[in-house]
């Protein structure tokens, strides 16, 4: 994958060809590179252990086999793959090891960022629709919904859009291929695809940020005509765990990409990007499974078989 761009004012086309982008990533932190390092490997390992640990269980554990955790052992395998295509490269650039990239490689990152970022956000509302059933409608329990196609389609038609731009510039201001820092390295106007940015995640965070809003409003008008405290209590700690990892996530993605792109400096756009390529998959194991007490005991379940 070669892209180009043209130089001078004359008439003539001259094209200087790159092979590759380099990351900028974190080096005005620069004196405090190996302490990310050290937080930035601690965060990813507890991630990948508590999000396998997550799908073992729910894998395993017969009591688990419910449309809910089905979904969340979807989100944990998906986070865990959205992890892979970022973090591994980042670490690798704070301890001073390569930080260029191919263009084929920057393209192929985008990709997979894209398309697992919008299948988190269809799983965080499959899962939103998937409480208010089981509080609202507990007797029409059964949720059939699959929107991997969908965000395949979307990540295609993102990527394909941002690399037919010719580039001026190789060096990426951030840690990894995002689309925003990529497109400002273009040597011509890319409002056409600031727009489909923007349409893109008005469709991807708007829309089903509206669903699991309107969800939520039914399911808690629905808790509150709950006679007892003792279950009233028990619905809102079934919704806890799902609407804390639904505040960060798409509170991080909506001023990622629905602010002006103006707005931020470069510091504080990397900032929000840790929140949810670091944070927000760190969230998945920890609420799930220190705040859930049907994931802890099936936890405790499968221990116990494994020592006697």
């Amino acid at each position: 994958l070669l892209l180009c761009f043209r130089t001078g004012q004359s008439h003539r086309e001259n094209y200087t060809i790159f092979t590759e982008f380099t990351f900028q990533g974190f080096s005005s932190f620069h004196e405090h590179q190996m302490t990310l390092f050290v937080v930035f490997l601690k965060l990813y390992i507890f991630t990948l252990a508590g999000n396998v640990i997550i799908v073992t269980i729910i894998r395993i554990d017969r009591h688990l086999h419910t449309p809910m955790y089905f979904f969340l052992s979807m989100l944990s395998t998906s986070e865990t793959v959205y992890t892979l295509v970022i973090l591994p490269r980042m670490l690798s650039s704070l301890v001073g090891m390569s930080q260029s990239i191919s263009l084929a490689g920057c393209a192929t990152q985008m990709f997979f960022f894209v398309t697992f970022g919008i299948t988190n956000c269809f799983l965080l509302t499959a899962m939103g629709y998937d409480r208010y059933v089981a509080i609202c409608n507990p007797l029409r329990y059964t949720i059939i919904m699959n929107k991997r196609v969908i965000g395949l389609i979307v990540a295609m038609t993102q990527v394909s859009a941002v690399f037919r731009l010719p580039f001026c510039a190789t060096k990426v201001a951030h840690f990894f291929c995002d689309i925003r820092p990529v497109m400002k390295l273009s040597c011509i106007d890319t409002t056409v695809n600031d727009i489909l940015t923007l349409v893109i995640s008005v469709l991807v965070l708007v829309v089903p940020m509206g669903l699991i809003f309107i969800s939520y409003v039914l399911i808690i008008s629905t808790i509150l005509k709950i006679a007892s405290a003792e279950g009233r209590k028990k619905a809102f700690a079934t919704c806890a765990s799902h609407l804390t990892v639904v505040i960060v996530h798409y509170g991080c993605a909506s001023i990622a990409y629905l602010k002006p792109k103006s707005e931020n400096t470069r510091d504080q756009d990397q900032l929000i990007s840790v929140t949810y390529t670091v944070i927000t998959p760190l969230l998945n194991p920890v609420v799930y499974t220190l705040r859930n007490k049907e994931v802890r005991d099936a936890l405790y379940r499968a221990i116990c078989r494994k020592h006697s």
